[in-house]
């Protein structure tokens, strides 16, 4: 579907900003990192200009710099061998180089067989500069496939931890009835909020394995929660490096909540993206089904 003449403008407004950025990389010389931060940004997933003001931040690390790890949900945990033959063969050079391109190109490429449905246009200038600055990308989801087990069999079964407190429990399984227009009942909410969980533990791991160098992890604002998210499966000593940010929409009354603003070390506030009702096709009679990436904290 063509995205909306703003979403339009603003991936044109994207476009050009990474391509200064990346261009700038090459001709300063950055000053000495004050220090590896651990920097979990959130999304809503569909929202243009939160993805612009994401790649500044990112920008503006970089120019201090850091060189952290580039920790993207958008990738599963099974293309990290791919991801890297990929980022190790990739080209030093400006953008615009064919071979820089292609191995973006590559990326998501691997990134879409998954299925998932992301906008890879909004992912393409983390990787340009992540390449540019040679930076590692890795996958920080797991995928469905492994999210179906742990709904089956549990968390224990795929490897996680299954001793989950009953607030992150809880609060999942509210919000994936939200999100599902209430479609769903409490059993099912209560299985896929095990997924939910196994994918905070995973990225919460992830953040561990790559903490000495610092870290950018990109990740929907319900991931990067500090009271359910991310930060709750981390060590003492990584959490309190943690620093998370919320990138919410001022037009979604959910996300405008100071109790959602509270789960968060810093809000970043942005018009809602222009898009339709995710419930209005779950109204009619028919089987549930997810609803569409959107509005709210959902990850």
């Amino acid at each position: 579907m063509p995205p909306a003449p703003r979403l339009a403008a603003v991936l044109t407004l994207i476009a050009a900003l990474v391509a200064t950025l990346v261009g700038a990389a090459c001709s300063s010389t950055p000053p000495e990192p004050a220090g590896p931060a651990l920097l979990l940004l959130g999304e809503v997933h569909d929202n243009a200009a939160g993805h612009a003001l994401r790649l500044q931040r990112l920008h503006q690390q970089l120019t201090q710099g850091a060189r952290p790890a580039l920790l993207m949900e958008q990738f599963d945990r099974e293309r990290q061998g791919e991801i890297d033959r990929l980022v190790q063969a990739a080209p030093g050079v400006p953008p615009g180089d064919a071979g820089l391109d292609a191995t973006v190109d590559a990326l998501v490429k691997l990134g879409g067989a998954t299925g998932a449905g992301w906008t890879w246009d909004f992912y393409r200038p983390y990787l340009l500069l992540a390449l540019q600055y040679r930076l590692p990308i890795v996958a920080a989801n797991v995928s469905r496939g492994d999210a179906r087990g742990v709904m089956q069999q549990g968390l224990s079964a795929g490897g996680f931890s299954a001793e989950v407190p009953t607030d992150i429990a809880a609060a999942h399984a509210g919000d994936i009835v939200r999100s599902h227009c209430g479609q769903i009942n409490p059993a099912q909410a209560g299985r896929m909020a095990l997924a939910q969980v196994a994918r905070d533990q995973f990225m919460a791991r992830q953040v561990e394995a790559y903490a000495a160098r610092g870290v950018v992890l990109l990740a929907g604002n319900g991931h990067v929660r500090k009271d359910i998210g991310v930060p709750r499966w981390l060590g003492k000593a990584a959490r309190g490096r943690a620093t998370a940010v919320g990138y919410l929409e001022t037009d979604d009354p959910a996300s405008a909540s100071p109790t959602d603003a509270d789960a968060f070390d810093a809000v970043i506030a942005m018009p809602a993206q222009q898009r339709d009702d995710p419930c209005n096709s779950m109204r009619a009679p028919a089987a549930p089904q997810p609803a569409a990436r959107g509005p709210g904290l959902a990850g």
